[in-house]
């Protein structure tokens, strides 16, 4: 028998950073480290959060009983960098360098690679990041904007939507290289995607700042709104940055990015959480119609997932504008950790060519 390769999947988002230990793919354990707004407030930048969030995967190995040099690899969530093709990256100086400089933007996905690299290079082990936020298959079509050379990427949670298709596939018996899904992943972030036979062909940009409000993101606001702001000589481009990026949407609105404390005000009676709320379904549902378009119609499921999935308050109000398109599938929490822990199994094993970040951006047809 094969000697099973033990993993530390990492995967830091806007208000947490999750651990989950594996031998092979049995979970050890798993830990979510909230961080509170507090907490976050004293770090200037997202990557200035780095040493920190570090030190709390350290700690909370050790108060589960386990010791980080008998780890065999370490697999990040990835961000910050330039456009790649899906799959498994090595942990490179330069795929590192790239994550802390936020290539395309901060988010706190970028801290994901730098703390495998970190612990790896600590303990003389190996790292790896499996489908970042940056893979990008978006087609032609929906990267056109009305202003030559500008052009929309693809910033998407490229690691659990590719688990989730993959898992919705493998329960049905059916193939994801030929199946069309919209998947919608409902958490600090939000990205609705039209999935096209294997590809990711068209989602909103949840670094850059399109589509739906989210818990900590502002969503598509009317530019002439935003250029006001910007001249109006009320922000700095980093307090601008954060109202729109980082403590918007939701918590803008209530001053927490806890969707659940949002839908117990609304369930209270809050006329104006009722409304807010509401509205952060209603964009999610068109979001979910216009990739019904990208897909000309071919959808043979809605998928909803991440966090925010977990509360039948959401999902079925989501259900009532959309399952007219196709059935709506609930498939709640996050597969992100899983989804490392196999993609870092499969480079341990050689089941998977582990590819080179060149720094050179992954286009089709645009530059």
């Amino acid at each position: 028998m094969d000697t099973k390769i033990r993993v530390l999947a990492i995967n830091p988002g806007s208000t947490s950073t999750k651990i989950a230990l594996f031998d092979d793919y049995a979970e050890l354990f798993s830990r979510t480290i909230d961080h509170s707004p507090d907490e976050l407030s004293f770090f200037g930048e997202i990557q200035d959060q780095l040493p920190y969030r570090t030190g709390m995967v350290e700690k909370a190995m050790g108060e589960h009983g386990y010791a980080l040099p008998e780890v065999d690899i370490f697999a990040g969530r990835g961000g910050g960098l330039l456009a790649v093709a899906g799959g498994i990256y090595e942990a490179s100086d330069l795929l590192v360098e790239h994550a802390s400089r936020g290539m395309t933007g901060q988010h706190p996905a970028q801290l994901g690679s730098q703390i495998a690299k970190l612990l790896a290079d600590k303990y003389g082990k190996r790292a790896v990041v499996v489908n970042p936020p940056d893979v990008d298959e978006l087609i032609d079509v929906a990267r056109v904007t009305g202003i030559r050379g500008v052009y929309r990427e693809s910033h998407i949670h490229a690691l659990n939507q590719k688990e989730i298709a993959l898992r919705y596939c493998a329960s049905r018996g059916l193939k994801y290289e030929d199946t069309c899904l919209i998947i919608c992943h409902l958490g600090g972030g939000i990205s609705v995607t039209a999935h096209e036979n294997g590809k990711m062909i068209d989602s909103n940009d949840i670094i850059k700042g399109s589509g739906p409000m989210t818990p900590t993101r502002a969503g598509d606001i009317p530019y002439m709104n935003i250029l006001d702001m910007a001249f109006s000589g009320s922000y700095t481009r980093k307090e601008l940055e954060d109202r729109l990026n980082k403590d918007g949407g939701l918590t803008d609105h209530f001053g927490t990015a806890n969707a659940r404390d949002v839908i117990k005000l609304a369930e209270s009676g809050d006329e104006y959480a009722g409304v807010i709320l509401e509205g952060m379904i209603y964009q999610i549902s068109k979001y979910a119609g216009a990739m019904a378009v990208a897909l000309r119609g071919n959808v043979q499921a809605i998928i909803l997932t991440g966090g925010i999935s977990n509360s039948e308050f959401i999902t079925n109000r989501i259900k009532g504008y959309v399952s007219w398109i196709a059935d709506v599938v609930v498939m709640p929490g996050g597969f992100e950790l899983e989804a490392l822990a196999a993609g870092a199994v499969r480079a341990a094993r050689g089941e998977e060519q582990v590819k080179t970040y060149t720094g050179r951006p992954v286009r089709t047809g645009f530059s």
